[in-house]
């Protein structure tokens, strides 16, 4: 069967082979002819170098004989450039390679003027060259993005045998190629010259080679050769290829007659072959079929076993072999009962084969307990299906079976922490309460909310209801798969962050933290999940410590007055005493008739001024000292800093301590308590004179500024508030334990004060600090401030607020 398709083989090898051996004798005539044409051009070329050298160096000679001044050398080289049309300009360097003379022709790019040195990198290489060999060189320069490849000539100059400098010529490649490659050999070949790395730098460009020749193995690129242009070297290099004069082999016609002759006779031949093997693909086909489903049967883990309508066993898999421990030649055949039955469980087993046998199966299966060979038990699940064969008749029944006693012993495991994680939840002192959303079905409620609200679904409603707005739907909408969620990423809701409130549920008479979250529950429901704490304990605590507040910062007012009495009582003398002197001297000048009415008259004004202003002290002392509730107002800040100011100045001219104070201009009211604020500033105002005084600061250093200004804190508009004294600062160790309750340095201090202050400036949203101010090493003063935020809020927002956000502890 082989021997003809051999045959045709080996006359279609003949035939390449000859049609090979023809063209490779073409080639090689190619090749000779190309190789002589180029070894001519190289010689014209050289030729040409070498008289254009020969004609330079003698002008280099009269250059280094000094037998030439820089105008001879233009005239001469304007007309050697002028007569080679290769050249491209001359110039005359000296030995600092400064250009002394130079001319270049119109079609140069580069046009070097006197005086002007060589930068270029690879000709200042060149020029170092030429002076250590004292030799002409040559080099290739690059050509630029808009210049031409040109060819370098450095010529040394010689003056009583001491380097006198270069003449550089410099060559254009493409007038080079022009005329110095003859053209008869041009019109033959595609001649080209190339750098060392192998850049075209002027000729034509070489053709590509033919794609289909690349098919044959002998077709290499024998017609293409190039060689060194000398005396240049390798850094210009003629290349030279033959254009395509022939279609070669693959485009003979007799070729591809041949081929085509040749792949006929084998098509047919190789059709006689298909017919025979068809039949044997078939059988084998059908042997790989057999084996695979053997093989499949075999490695699966499923049990599989085959009765007829009989009950009798007919086929049993390796599977099932290896659970039951049984063989297949101790299964098949068998009936009832099955030797993998075990004794108690007979009757019940007879029962299930018999309802297997008159086809009522469920989908679902059933699970039965199966012995094995060696005695012991396993839980299996049986699934059985009719058996038909290929013309659609029933001829048994196809039972798997598969072993479930891990899925068992895992599921006894997941209700067994299903029952731990239950325990923990009705043990929980808080109330645990999940409901879907849009229905009023309660899915899970622990102990304690059973406890409150009776199983009742309104009371999940009711405390959800306070922390946010949930998600209602009708009850055809709650039904459909496609509910008013359609658009929502439902699936990212039990990602957000938990909703808290507090809330006060009268019928329990409890305050109850409230946290809610949404969750997707097991079925694939969305459903809320509420947590309440029983918070009532703490918030009466709460309560308390404001009470507690309130109340220490109305004593810590009562101190401040009780220690600033004496001087109280010093400044409501003044006015007391001047209307003691204005009644005597008016009663005096009237028993003398000697006061006219309008004397008597700025005479009771000026007493009427001094007893207003004796009012005014005990009003705002008054007003100071009074215990009132907390109440935020829109208040402007110059009237806070004026009544502080006002309330402390008595102190201060005791002391003899100067106190300026600025308040910027255009400042917004704050929302605050400004009897709050007043005692913070009073307080400060009393602390910074008392460190100024303790200093004992001569008379020209005991001051104490007060500044209000806007200013930015933790990123939002605030108004800060600074206090500076100069007195000795304060100690590392007492500025760690400066707010700490009862914590003081004064011998009758309680140590409240400064706690004080920072609780009332923080219930108000703000920040304290103190600093010490420092002239080299030394501490010059103390600065303490405060600042508040601006109003965000209305009055009426302020007095609706939580007495617990109000006044903090």
């Amino acid at each position: 069967m082989l021997a003809p398709l051999i045959a045709v083989m080996l006359f279609l090898a003949v035939i390449v082979v000859v049609f090979a051996y023809l063209r490779l004798e073409e080639i090689d005539r190619e090749q000779e002819a190309l190789r002589h044409d180029l070894e001519y051009a190289q010689q014209q070329l050289r030729l040409r170098l070498l008289e254009r050298q020969e004609q330079l160096m003698r002008v280099a000679r009269e250059l280094g004989n000094r037998e030439m001044d820089a105008e001879e050398f233009k005239t001469r080289a304007e007309s050697l450039v002028n007569q080679y049309p290769e050249l491209n300009s001359m110039s005359w360097i000296d030995e600092r390679r400064r250009i002394k003379a130079s001319y270049s022709s119109l079609s140069a790019s580069h046009f070097r003027l006197a005086g002007e040195t060589l930068a270029n990198g690879d000709t200042e290489n060149t020029f170092n060259l030429a002076r250590e060999l004292q030799q002409p060189v040559y080099s290739q320069r690059s050509p630029g993005p808009d210049s031409l490849a040109l060819l370098e000539l450095h010529i040394p100059l010689s003056w009583r045998n001491k380097f006198a400098g270069e003449m550089l010529v410099e060559y254009s490649v493409d007038g080079l190629y022009r005329f110095g490659v003859p053209a008869e050999v041009t019109a033959r070949y595609a001649f080209s010259l190339h750098d060392a790395n192998g850049a075209l730098l002027a000729g034509t460009s070489v053709p590509k080679r033919n794609p289909a020749s690349r098919l044959l193995p002998w077709a290499s690129p024998a017609n293409e050769y190039e060689a060194p242009v000398s005396p240049v070297g390798n850094g210009l290099v003629l290349k030279a290829r033959a254009y395509r004069t022939s279609l070669g082999v693959i485009g003979s016609g007799l070729f591809w007659l041949v081929c085509t002759l040749s792949a006929m006779t084998a098509w047919m031949l190789i059709a006689n072959w298909r017919h025979t093997r068809r039949r044997m693909q078939a059988q084998e086909a059908l042997q790989l079929e057999t084996n695979f489903r053997r093989a499949m049967e075999n490695s699966m883990p499923t049990g599989m076993r085959a009765l007829d309508l009989q009950g009798r066993i007919t086929y049993v898999n390796v599977a099932f072999c290896r659970m039951t421990g049984w063989s297949e030649s101790e299964l098949v055949g068998r009936t009832a009962p099955f030797p993998y039955w075990p004794e108690e469980d007979i009757e019940l087993l007879s029962s299930r084969l018999d309802d297997e046998l008159h086809g009522r199966v469920s989908n679902t299966g059933f699970q039965i307990r199966v012995k094995r060979k060696n005695g012991s038990i396993f839980d299996a699940r049986i699934h059985a299906s009719p058996l038909i064969d290929a013309r659609g008749q029933q001829t048994g029944w196809m039972t798997s079976m598969t072993d479930i006693t891990e899925p068992n012993r895992v599921r006894e495991q997941l209700y067994a922490s299903y029952e731990r994680f239950t325990t923990v939840l009705e043990a929980l002192d808080a109330s645990v309460s999940v409901a879907p959303l849009g229905t009023d079905e309660l899915l899970f409620a622990n102990k304690m909310y059973r406890l409150w609200f009776n199983e009742q679904s309104s009371g999940h409603v009711r405390l959800a209801g306070n922390t946010s707005q949930p998600i209602r739907l009708s009850g055809a909408d709650a039904r459909d798969s496609v509910d008013t969620l359609v658009g929502m990423p439902t699936s990212n809701l039990p990602d957000v962050e938990t909703e808290s409130a507090e809330i006060y549920v009268e019928e329990l008479g409890k305050w109850l933290e409230v946290r809610t979250r949404y969750l997707t529950w097991v079925d694939g429901r969305l459903a809320q999940m509420v947590i309440a704490t029983d918070m009532t304990a703490r918030r009466l605590a709460e309560e308390q410590a404001a009470a507690q507040a309130e109340r220490a910062q109305t004593a810590s007012r009562l101190i401040t007055m009780g220690e600033m009495a004496s001087s109280v009582a010093h400044e409501l003398n003044q006015p007391l005493t001047a209307i003691n002197n204005y009644c005597n001297g008016m009663v005096s000048r009237i028993k003398a008739h000697q006061i006219s009415e309008e004397d008597l008259l700025s005479a009771l004004e000026k007493t009427a001024k001094q007893a207003h202003r004796a009012g005014q002290i005990i009003q705002r002392i008054r007003a100071f000292v009074k215990r009132s509730e907390p109440n935020r107002t829109l208040s402007e800040i110059s009237n806070m800093v004026d009544e502080a100011v006002e309330l402390t100045e008595i102190g201060l001219r005791r002391f003899n301590v100067h106190l300026t104070h600025h308040v910027a201009k255009h400042l917004p009211p704050l929302l605050v308590d400004p009897i709050l604020i007043e005692q913070v500033l009073v307080n400060l105002l009393k602390n910074a004179t008392e460190s100024v005084v303790q200093a004992h600061r001569p008379a020209d250093r005991r001051r104490i500024e007060l500044q209000v200004a806007p200013s930015v804190a933790e990123g939002k508009r605030v108004v800060e508030f600074s206090v500076t004294d100069t007195g000795k600062g304060i100690d590392p160790e007492v500025m760690e334990r400066l707010y700490e309750a009862f914590y003081t340095t004064k011998a009758e201090g309680l140590g409240i004060g400064l706690g004080l202050c920072r609780s009332i400036v923080e219930s108000h949203q703000g920040r304290m600090k103190a600093e010490n101010l420092y002239n080299g090493a030394e501490v010059t003063g103390c600065r303490f401030s405060f600042w508040l935020p601006l109003a965000d809020a209305t009055p009426d927002q302020a007095a609706h607020q939580h007495p617990a956000e109000k006044v903090s502890g």
